[in-house]
């Protein structure tokens, strides 16, 4: 496996490639053959999500975050089923968990393992203001004492064949005391046998405004090369992900905002780190198969009444790939039913033609001036669940 020097992921653009070797990414007793996993993005990285995702490369996914005392109260129901949903073809797939409590923690870790995830990822990142108020996310890291309590309990419930993994941003902002606190939870978490760390460059005050700082990836790294750390922050493209890899020398990396409608971000990946040219754009009828094959893995999750507004969600991001992008984006944002997102396909995507790689990063249709992350993580708020 190697890492190339592509200039411009985004667009497509392709420069000399040269493989590097790279050690493999390990996450407790799974190796896995590719350095980019699925994130977990709340409101997104759902069942239909995760399982695309490993079926188009992703050697590894995180479920969408699910608040510990619901994770506990979950009960065997269709409604509900979903939120622990896995296939075969899923595994490894970790679980992450975000809460308040210390003591509200063990119980969910073991009823997400009994459920059949093989790692517990614990939530240490979110940096939207309500799961701040609640002492949640990335509260935790300005208290490192019940950080470490709850990486302890989690680690003490769960068999020790199962990883437990941690999700961390680089500190609640950029005073001395804050990085004073944040190395504090990073030692304690090694010393706690937490199995891989991933960390945002970009502290909780920060949120997603300003460029994730890099530099303090690989300073991380340089601090702790015998242990798996992951890197996050500015991964939109899969140009992005390799370019994390090669210049901080992170482990690996989880792709979040530019997974998003982009599941061909894994096979991308996989060319760049090769040594090989980024591969062309997916065609017009590669992306309706993929478009298809996505709605129908929604359609088994849930009533068909949501399943529509959530394949719409995704349907502005895959737009983006399609040559007349603003016409096709304009009519998925029209869709309220199966028959008018049927309509849309087949008005756009019978006739083949190439593709085109999208050609700003992919937060630009957020909404109104809010990011994509932001968005995901204030979904997840919910008591009752994302």
């Amino acid at each position: 496996m190697g890492v190339t020097s592509v200039t411009d992921g985004t667009t497509g653009s392709q420069a000399s490639a040269t493989a590097v070797s790279l050690p493999a990414l390990t996450i407790g007793p799974y190796a896995l053959d590719l350095p980019v996993v699925q994130a977990a993005l709340s409101g997104y990285s759902d069942w239909p999500m995760r399982h695309l995702a490993r079926r188009m490369g992703a050697p590894y996914t995180i479920c969408e975050v699910m608040l510990d005392h619901f994770v506990t109260s979950l009960r065997d129901r269709a409604r509900t089923r979903r939120f622990l949903m896995l296939t075969d073809d899923d595994h490894p797939a970790a679980a992450q968990l975000m809460g308040a409590d210390p003591a509200a923690f063990p119980a969910a870790a073991r009823r997400l393992v009994d459920a059949g995830f093989d790692v517990i990822d614990i939530n240490f990142g979110c940096p939207v203001k309500k799961v701040l108020g609640r002492c949640r996310g990335g509260y935790h890291l300005g208290q490192p004492d019940v950080a470490m309590e709850i990486m302890h309990r989690v680690r003490d419930a769960v068999p020790p064949s199962v990883p437990v993994t941690v999700k961390m941003r680089r500190g609640i902002d950029l005073s001395a005391e804050s990085r004073d606190r944040f190395d504090r939870i990073l030692e304690g978490a090694f010393d706690a046998g937490i199995d891989a760390v991933t960390v945002h460059a970009r502290t909780v005050q920060q949120r997603y405004a300003g460029r994730a700082d890099w530099e303090f990836l690989k300073q991380l790294r340089d601090n702790w090369p015998q242990h798996t750390i992951l890197g996050s922050g500015d991964l939109h493209t899969a140009g992005d992900c390799v370019r994390m890899i090669r210049q901080t020398g992170v482990s690996g990396v989880t792709a979040a905002r530019g997974s998003i409608g982009n599941p061909w971000i894994y096979q991308q990946c996989r060319a760049l780190l090769a040594g090989r040219p980024l591969p062309p754009p997916p065609s017009v009828h590669e992306q309706r198969d993929v478009m298809r094959l996505h709605f129908a893995c929604i359609l088994q999750v849930y009533p068909q009444k949501l399943a529509c507004g959530r394949m719409r969600r995704f349907s502005l991001r895959y737009a983006d790939w399609h040559p007349q992008r603003e016409q096709v984006r304009k009519d998925f944002i029209a869709v309220r039913s199966q028959d008018d997102w049927m309509h849309v396909m087949k008005r756009w995507y019978d006739t083949d033609q190439p593709g085109r790689y999208p050609s700003e990063p992919a937060e630009r249709h957020s909404g109104a001036g809010t990011d994509a992350g932001e968005q995901a993580c204030r979904s997840s708020d919910a008591d009752s669940g994302p």
